[in-house]
């Protein structure tokens, strides 16, 4: 299997990103790591694996970016403000490096968002913010609303509100958006979605289906039994969904 790593320094971010690409043709997967992974954490908890035969027939080629999100989200001596401009500074190095790089190395059509817990936030929201830019998302265990208080999980901007907050949390916009073009390229997206039915954020994934059904955006939510949220489980998601 083709495997290659990348570096280079981001001015956008003001440091060197790193990433991994594995295999040789087919739709591209942007894979977004977990709150604590790294750009090599997909591979570690064999999920590239998962995906073999898939890659080494040319059918996928994945992409697995670095993250910065104990630099935004989890940057709690940071203001919130802060934090969710971080992010925005993260969503421009993946627009305007990492997917120019991916469109250099392959020419298919087909770009998929992807990824796994606080990954399935970064895939479904870029996606959902750049639908032509993607013809896929399938999102494993994730979150939508970052502000919420649920179970363990905290509101990651503790009670702080604003307009780059607002439009970088699908379970807020989504009900908002009205523009025909963007609904348009969302409603020819493969939209997939994927909780466990004792995960603390099933109710967000099925309020978040409600929302594009509402908006007449056609999607998968599948419901697997437990947490179905640990490796072992991706494992098993990954070659029916991706």
């Amino acid at each position: 299997m083709n495997r290659e790593y990348h570096r280079w320094y981001s001015a956008r971010l003001g440091r060197d990103m790193e990433l991994l690409v594995f295999g040789h043709a087919g739709a591209k997967v942007l894979v977004f790591p977990t709150r604590d992974g790294r750009f090599h954490e997909y591979e570690d908890l064999r999920l590239v694996e998962a995906l073999g035969h898939k890659i080494q027939a040319g059918q996928l080629q994945i992409y697995c970016v670095d993250s910065v999100d104990w630099e935004s989200f989890y940057c709690d001596w940071c203001h919130p403000a802060d934090r969710i401009r971080r992010h925005c500074a993260f969503e421009d190095y993946i627009l305007n490096e990492v997917l120019p790089l991916m469109a250099t190395k392959n020419r298919h059509p087909c770009t998929i968002a992807h990824g796994c817990s606080l990954g399935a936030f970064h895939a479904v929201n870029i996606a959902l913010r750049h639908p032509h830019l993607f013809q896929k998302v399938a999102a494993f265990s994730g979150r939508y609303d970052l502000t919420l208080n649920v179970d363990c999980f905290r509101d990651l901007f503790n009670g702080h509100r604003d307009e780059l907050i607002y439009f970088h949390t699908p379970a807020h916009y989504l009900a908002n958006l009205h523009c025909p073009e963007r609904l348009a390229a969302l409603r020819r997206m493969d939209i997939v979605l994927v909780i466990g039915d004792q995960d603390p954020f099933l109710d967000n994934n099925r309020y978040l289906s409600r929302l594009l059904w509402e908006k007449g955006i056609g999607h998968a939510l599948h419901e697997w039994q437990g947490r179905a949220h640990r490796g072992h489980d991706w494992r098993h998601m990954a070659p029916l969904y991706v």
